[in-house]
């Protein structure tokens, strides 16, 4: 079975969240069978930082739909793109 890598972009609502729990809460809402495999930080303006986790999701997972949906729904997070996605 394969495995897609997604680059997602989260935007946090603003410059003042911690990005280091910021990420804890992202790991803690991946839904079952993705994981992290690294989270990139790129700044983007005004002091804001954008994370760019790279999610791991097995291919029976639906794609980056329910990944997508729960990175929304944490706490202190803006937006949600995905930016690139390639199979591994």
């Amino acid at each position: 079975m394969g495995k897609v890598a997604a680059r997602m972009k989260v935007m946090p609502q603003s410059p003042e969240i911690d990005l280091d729990a910021l990420q804890e809460r992202l790991e803690d809402a991946l839904p079952e069978g993705a994981k992290i495999s690294r989270t990139d930080r790129e700044d983007v303006a005004f002091g804001l930082v954008a994370l760019f986790p790279t999610v791991i999701i097995p291919d029976d997972a639906g794609g980056t739909d329910a990944v997508e949906d729960a990175f929304a729904d944490v706490d202190g997070v803006e937006s949600v793109d995905v930016d690139e996605v390639g199979r591994i």
